[in-house]
């Protein structure tokens, strides 16, 4: 028997001007906003908003709900994680799933994983770093679960 093959690409996204889009990606019903970069093998699922002059790298998953900011950094395999598993198993229903809200000028590391949060404009988020609260002060971030190891000034 042969399965149900669903090819994406790129369809029904917004792009900003003189963005940068390596294949092979999953981009759908998202907006990028200018100057931005798309590594390859990255998946941006609709209702993405990314802000202007943002990098995200190779092998990254951005989900519903979440919205960057601008001047971002997303390193290599970053995961992003709209559910936060309330219902003791994964929820099916898209009104179960939560927002993640990125502000300007974040960096996150690579394979760093991404929960439910805000993270406020100014944060280093550490390679590896799993971030399960908000983020509300400038400083760089890292560890499971992710802690404040540095304020920025």
């Amino acid at each position: 028997m042969q399965p149900l093959e669903k090819n994406i690409g790129i369809v029904n996204v917004v792009f900003g001007d003189q963005v940068q889009v390596v294949q092979p990606v999953n981009l759908y019903d998202c907006t990028i906003g200018n100057y931005c970069f798309i590594g390859p093998f990255t998946e941006i699922q609709s209702g993405v908003v990314i802000g202007d002059n943002c990098r995200i790298q190779s092998h990254t998953f951005i989900c519903t709900g979440v919205t960057i900011g601008k001047e971002c950094f997303i390193g290599h395999g970053v995961v992003f994680v709209n559910d936060d598993f309330k219902i003791g198993k994964p929820a099916g229903n898209a009104s179960l799933w939560k927002k993640i809200t990125i502000g300007n000028n974040v960096s996150i590391g690579s394979n760093a994983t991404v929960l439910p949060v805000n993270i406020c404009d100014n944060a280093v988020i550490g390679a590896g770093a799993v971030v399960t609260k908000d983020i509300l002060i400038a400083g760089t971030y890292a560890g499971n679960p992710a802690v404040l190891i540095r304020t920025l000034h």
